[in-house]
């Protein structure tokens, strides 16, 4: 039989484990420990004495109190001091949630980011709440967004449909973007949003035989991309931001867990999910700290 004393014992026990349990997924995990996941792979078809490393950055989420342009400048300084060749932003630059104190305006969170240096360039492509965040853009149907609008002005080109090819010790390597796959929020009730990607218009941009890393914002598009491409970069899901044993209880895709986190192969086709560093809809992280990525190719 259980005592009024082991009951309020029981009690007083699962409050502290749950405020413990708060504390650490919402004040620990999510902002004390940001670090630099690693990967190193030679995709298939990669040309012999290409060494390429690429940092990515994803979904930063900016507002107060948790992304400030403050913490922003800081992860941008990590970014560059793992000395990448390139570095790419894989998009939802803007909040995608309810629960801030105050809003980081693109001109703020952009500024932050301008600080990204590195000898082959930054460059990104945009998310889904970028475009959501846009009410103009949502009625017009068509960019520039602000998010755009601000990164460009920083110094920071977008991709959207489109590819730039870049140049390392004699090889060179193209850098596909696509715009979002969910740009367009739906005008009626039970229509899935809309996406103004065109993947075979973008990889028609490519001129020559050099490798392709495509940017894509949701990794979704993956079962449709091409063994053309030597590695496709995403963001979108962060890991479901609660990750246990390699399961994420909710993540934003038709596929679920298939593409929910870390280095996918299928088909001899290699995918990397960024966990991301920002939240979404709620601000919490647990199994899932916000990541920066460094992937050595070659």
């Amino acid at each position: 039989m259980i005592t009024r004393r082991g009951f309020l014992r029981f009690i007083g026990g699962s409050f502290l484990s749950v405020a413990s349990f708060s504390a650490y997924a919402v004040g620990i995990e999510p902002m004390l420990l940001t670090h630099v996941k690693r990967y190193a792979l030679t995709p298939p078809h990669w040309p012999d004495g290409l060494k390429l490393r690429v940092v990515a950055l994803a979904d930063i989420h900016a507002c107060r109190p948790w992304m400030t342009p403050e913490r922003i400048a800081s992860l941008a300084e990590e970014a560059n001091a793992l000395q990448p060749d390139l570095i790419v932003l894989l998009g939802d630059y803007i909040a995608g949630m309810r629960l801030v104190s105050q809003r980081v305006t693109p001109p703020e969170w952009a500024g932050a980011l301008s600080g990204l240096k590195a000898p082959l360039g930054v460059l990104s492509i945009l998310g889904n709440h970028d475009w959501w965040a846009d009410g103009f853009a949502q009625r017009a149907e068509v960019g520039p967004t602000i998010a755009r609008k601000a990164l460009e002005k920083a110094g920071i080109p977008v991709l959207e449909n489109d590819a730039v090819r870049l140049e390392k010790d004699g090889h060179g390597v193209w850098i596909a973007g696509l715009a979002d796959q969910l740009a367009l929020l739906p005008k009626r009730k039970h229509e899935p949003p809309r996406g103004l990607d065109d993947l075979d218009g973008t990889l028609a941009k490519v001129s020559d035989a050099s490798p392709v890393i495509l940017l894509a914002h949701e990794p979704d598009i993956f079962p449709k991309v091409p063994s053309r491409v030597s590695l496709t970069l995403s963001g979108h899901t962060h890991g479901g931001q609660v990750r246990l044993f390699g399961y994420s209880p909710i993540v934003p895709s038709q596929y679920g867990n298939r593409y929910a986190y870390g280095h996918v192969v299928e088909n001899d086709r290699d995918l990397i999910v960024s966990g991301g560093l920002g939240f979404s809809n709620l601000p919490i992280r647990f199994g899932m700290r916000p990541e920066i990525l460094q992937i050595d190719l070659g």
